[in-house]
């Protein structure tokens, strides 16, 4: 019952306030022209919010099934495999993201590695 409580229902609108702010910078990445400041733009607020749509959506959608409302659950699960083709879909698209993976790996890798290093014989 936690759906029906007022703490429930406002994460819910949270989570549903990011899928329509997400899908609406899709929708401007779309129509905006190729290598300009506004296509980048939003494509940096999609890819942002992209995972916590999803997330948010699939949320909906189990909440939804253990309510037995199975309209709500088909449209929520096309509007997150919508969201997850259009993230996978256009992969050149430039974005503050594009190369952060390795250069985060990089950086966890130096965070964790042995930070105790030898110093070298004076001798």
């Amino acid at each position: 019952m936690f759906a029906g409580s007022t703490a429930g229902l406002i994460l819910l609108a949270i989570g549903q306030t990011i899928v329509v702010v997400c899908v609406c910078f899709d929708m401007v990445r779309a129509l905006s022209v190729p290598r300009s400041h506004r296509r980048y733009l939003a494509s940096t607020v999609f890819r942002t919010l992209a995972i916590p749509a999803i997330i948010a959506t699939g949320m909906s959608v189990l909440i939804d099934a253990l309510s037995w409302s199975w309209m709500d659950v088909c449209m929520s699960m096309f509007v997150m495999v919508a969201i997850i083709f259009r993230l996978h879909h256009d992969k050149d698209e430039d974005s503050w993201w594009k190369g952060k993976g390795k250069k985060l790996a990089r950086w966890a890798r130096r965070q964790f590695s042995g930070g105790t290093s030898v110093a070298p014989a004076m001798g």
